[in-house]
């Protein structure tokens, strides 16, 4: 069970938080525009992913353009996929702190990795509240430039001694935008895997598979190995000697490992009822006994998160500060461009 190093936990830089600094310079409206477009195109489809746009790594100085996102499919299949699926309702300081410490694990990541910031709008026939689904991707439009700028400056998290040829740019990471309708893990994971986008024409069949690495926080851990969601059968053992667990999850942990984040408070306990948890999971029989399989457990890393002393960021409280145009304490809640989408479109705001 690794940590992430706490120098490498960098800070996005200070943006306007009137103008939003977003990746393509373009107006904030107009981009809202696009997102909204994208949503119904999306909802009158069969598809069950897609990608909506790509944030490039940027080329170095790189000037801003007008141009509206799009996406941008990889030439080669990509070795390793870094999901972040949340509600991005808002995105907040401890999703950057998820995406980057798991970017800043370089090793695992080799060249040509990706990272896909991922919205499911499965309850799309309900009005989504408190954020509409086009003003979350506007959010994660920002977010990600958040991210980029974020590895930028985190010298801390490059190599000590970089070959001579290679640059700090080589750690941005192109991170792409996508919607789902698929409303669990796995069948996310499936969508995924089996979309276009991520196997170019000619390389199918080529190579192993994408390697997926989901973020997810320790309250994600307990609903994935809750019985209750595979099925009324719950534990039980199907027909051909498998569980519900294992009929839904076994491909899935084939595929991908998880990268769980502690989340210590009052609901899930301290830091060491979470790593308790955990290696019953790994190295005892809790996976056994709620129907899954003990060699899962080499599948899930758990990670710190946030530091003792350190204030609570959610996306709850982000929603509050906003709600009370709190700009200073939404600024410690959320990352500096999601911060001036917010302000400029009085997102929360009661």
């Amino acid at each position: 069970m690794s940590q992430p190093t706490p120098d490498c936990l960098p800070q996005a830089p200070k943006q306007s938080m009137h103008v939003p600094s977003l990746a393509s310079g373009a107006p904030l409206r107009p981009l809202v525009g696009f997102f909204a477009r994208s949503i119904a195109s999306f909802q009158r489809s069969d598809a069950t992913f897609q990608v909506v746009c790509t944030l490039p790594r940027p080329p170095r100085d790189a000037a801003p353009h007008d141009a509206l996102p799009t996406p941008i499919p990889p030439n080669t299949r990509p070795p390793s996929l870094i999901v972040l699926d949340s509600s991005f309702n808002p995105p907040t300081r401890a999703h950057l702190r998820m995406a980057t410490s798991a970017l800043e694990t370089t090793s695992s990541h080799p060249s040509g990795s990706r990272l896909l910031l991922l919205l499911a709008i499965n309850n799309a026939d309900k009005a989504p509240k408190p954020a509409a689904f086009e003003h979350r991707l506007a959010m994660m439009w920002a977010f990600a430039a958040d991210v980029q700028s974020a590895m930028q400056t985190s010298p801390q998290c490059q190599s000590s001694s970089p070959p001579a040829h290679e640059t700090t740019e080589t750690s941005i990471p192109t991170i792409d935008i996508a919607l789902s309708t698929e409303p669990y893990f796995h069948d996310k994971s499936a969508a995924i895997a089996a979309a276009e986008f991520y196997n170019p024409v000619g390389n199918k069949g080529e190579g192993a598979e994408t390697e997926q690495v989901v973020l997810a926080g320790y309250d994600t851990l307990i609903r994935i190995f809750n019985p209750k969601y595979y099925g009324p059968a719950g534990t039980g053992v199907q027909e051909g000697g498998v569980t519900p667990m294992q009929n839904a999850l076994g491909p899935f942990l084939r595929r991908a490992k998880l990268r769980v984040t502690m989340r210590p408070d009052d609901e899930w306990g301290d830091g060491a009822e979470q790593r308790a948890y955990l290696e019953d999971l790994v190295s005892g029989d809790g996976l056994g006994r709620v129907g899954g399989k003990r060699e899962w457990g080499g599948r899930i890393e758990l990670v710190e998160g946030q530091r003792e002393g350190e204030e609570v960021v959610s996306s709850t409280y982000a929603r509050d500060a906003a709600g009370e145009k709190d700009w200073e304490r939404l600024g410690r809640m959320v990352t500096p461009a999601v911060e001036g989408v917010v302000e400029e479109l009085q997102l929360y705001v009661k």
